[in-house]
């Protein structure tokens, strides 16, 4: 029982730095304290409304740490119960093969793969392109690089070379002063190249169609394999105003994570050719993805093909909003910046730490998160956050920050 579960009832600024953890911020996705009935030590059960209203944490009126913290809207909890279910292991679960069909063809691939995660989706994407002692490229501050555990050094033994950008977004000449002369064995082998878009932690920066087809060209030049992490890539084609598939088809394989701006809550697909992705459902095996009656949950993502896709474009609106706003009332925030849905704040040019920002805004119903850059706040939109929380955003966070 954290510290905060055991005082019975808990603030805003206590979840956060339940989350921050001891001496140092970890990402905080999922809560570390809840409300308990009292006498009881059980989590009690708030009305649906308000959870999606607030998540679960009392006195909370918006929560802008990541958009991975939605909950089910009540559609989606229909399509849930609702679901005709098989043995997808055995390819007889017909929501799921409905999923990898139309994932497939949104991503502009021949097949798709449903994965529990976007990180396995990346790293099977890794394990199907290169072999141990092959080289990586990616961007310094990539979800690939920072947030998977090491996964590509584990799990396929591959040499990261990292290309940092403060945009998140490196170019073909970038890429080829990468690659090292050969001087016959004794070098990695030059094998796949990674682009996020969106890319997550220059705040939700956009790759362009010309960008992501100029670096795909480079990379077949010095023949090396493409993957796109495009986690967060309806993101990326709302912003553009372009189909999903045409930012998709330069590249060997893509991930789709759907428990992000989707607001699943969870799963992921990789899509390639039809051979890779023969390949894939092996290592889904492999990696302990292989599940059951995995219809359950894949149709909160068919839902939500259905009806989250459009609404991104909300998201992104409210995000601007929010920026020129924080910006107007003074604080460090630049709005052009936001090119989706995240708002980064840099609480070192208010002479305050992270952590103390965040305590701030949190103790007046705000929740914000760190990122991997010092002292740099970050605000994200989802559908769980509507105008009235932009509005208290805008109303608390200057009052917090004393702007």
């Amino acid at each position: 029982m954290s510290r905060c579960q055991a005082q019975g009832h808990v603030s805003a600024g206590q979840v956060w730095r339940e989350s921050a953890g001891v001496g140092g911020f970890r990402r905080a996705t999922t809560l570390d304290a809840v409300q308990e009935e009292p006498g009881k030590g059980q989590v009690s059960a708030p009305d649906v409304r308000a959870r999606r209203a607030v998540g679960s944490v009392p006195g909370v009126r918006v929560d802008l740490r990541s958009d991975t913290v939605t909950q089910p809207t009540p559609g989606m909890r229909a399509a849930i119960a609702a679901a005709e279910v098989g043995d997808e292991q055995k390819r007889e679960d017909p929501t799921v093969n409905e999923l990898e069909r139309r994932g497939a063809e949104l991503l502009g691939q021949s097949a798709a793969v449903y994965l529990p995660t976007a990180t396995m989706a990346n790293q099977i994407a890794l394990h199907l392109h290169a072999r141990p002692g092959d080289e990586l490229y990616a961007e310094a501050t990539s979800h690939v690089l920072i947030a998977e555990l090491g996964g590509p050094a584990l799990h396929s033994g591959l040499m990261a070379r990292p290309l940092d950008r403060p945009d998140g977004i490196f170019t073909p000449d970038d890429l080829r002063a990468a690659i090292r002369p050969s001087i016959g064995p004794h070098v990695p082998r030059p094998r796949v190249v990674v682009v996020e878009n969106t890319h997550n932690s220059s705040g939700g920066r956009v790759w362009s169609l010309s960008q992501l087809e100029e670096i795909s060209a480079a990379a077949r030049e010095l023949g090396l394999r493409t993957h796109l992490d495009g986690a967060r890539i309806l993101n990326a084609a709302t912003a553009l105003g372009v189909a999903a598939a045409s930012l998709c088809k330069p590249f060997d394989t893509v991930t789709l994570c759907l428990s992000k701006g989707l607001g699943c809550p969870l799963g992921a697909l990789v899509a390639g050719s039809a051979e890779l992705m023969s390949e894939a459902r092996r290592l889904k095996h492999l990696f302990g993805g292989a599940m059951r009656q995995a219809g359950i949950v894949a149709a909160a993502g068919v839902y939500a093909l259905d009806h989250h896709v459009e609404r991104l474009a909300d998201d992104h609106a409210r995000a601007r909003r929010l920026a020129d706003g924080l910006a107007a009332a003074g604080l460090p925030v630049d709005a052009a910046q936001t090119e989706t849905n995240f708002v980064q704040l840099d609480a070192r040019a208010l002479g305050m730490t992270t952590t103390e920002a965040a305590e701030r805004v949190a103790e007046r119903g705000v929740l914000l998160s760190a990122t991997i850059h010092p002292g740099i706040l970050r605000a994200v939109t989802h559908l769980d956050v509507d105008d009235a929380g932009i509005d208290h955003a805008l109303a608390e966070i200057p009052k917090a920050l004393d702007a």
